[in-house]
């Protein structure tokens, strides 16, 4: 078990697992969220379902006010390289350049890549942008044999498949 003990916390990876020894603020929840989820995403930890990744997705994406744009760098048995922010956007958007995504997924040699972003309009529908960028990210990675498993739409505290849609 890890403690957290000077915030206030014990926390195991097990869903209810969490006391408090004192009243806790929700700044304090939400640094204790971004905590696990950075231990849920540790390097060599595996994915076993790209739902699994969505379940931790509203945590880390909630303090954001503009658009973010992430990636789950994942090797051939789907353990995790990397879980990085790569664009910035503003309120309705964010530009991603695909080059830049194969350049990070040829630096560290992965295999399999799972996207999320948010809609800090609280939406977690796709819109027509997300799907041609994920077209588009599926094309270039294909040509260096990087598999897309999914893309998650972030909005509020729902996610969205692609993959779920079809649309992967």
């Amino acid at each position: 078990m890890s403690s957290y003990s000077h915030i206030g916390f014990i926390a195991t990876e097990e869903a209810g697992q969490y006391l408090t020894h004192r009243p806790v603020s929700s700044d304090e929840i939400l640094a204790m969220a971004n905590r696990l989820i950075r231990r849920k995403f540790a390097r060599g930890r595996a994915i076993t379902s790209p739902l699994e990744a969505a379940a931790f997705l509203p945590a880390q994406m909630a303090e954001y006010e503009h658009e973010t744009f992430w990636a789950l760098f994942l090797d051939n048995q789907h353990r995790i390289l990397a879980f990085e922010k790569l664009f910035t956007g503003t309120l309705a958007s964010a530009s991603v350049y695909p080059r830049e995504v194969v350049k990070r997924a040829l630096q560290l040699n992965a295999a399999a890549i799972i996207f999320a972003h948010n809609h800090p309009s609280g939406t977690a529908l796709p819109s027509q942008s997300d799907r041609d960028i994920t077209r588009k990210l599926k094309e270039a990675l294909a040509l260096i044999e990087v598999a897309v498993l999914d893309h998650f739409v972030v909005g509020g505290d729902e996610v969205t498949s692609l993959a779920e849609l079809g649309m992967i």
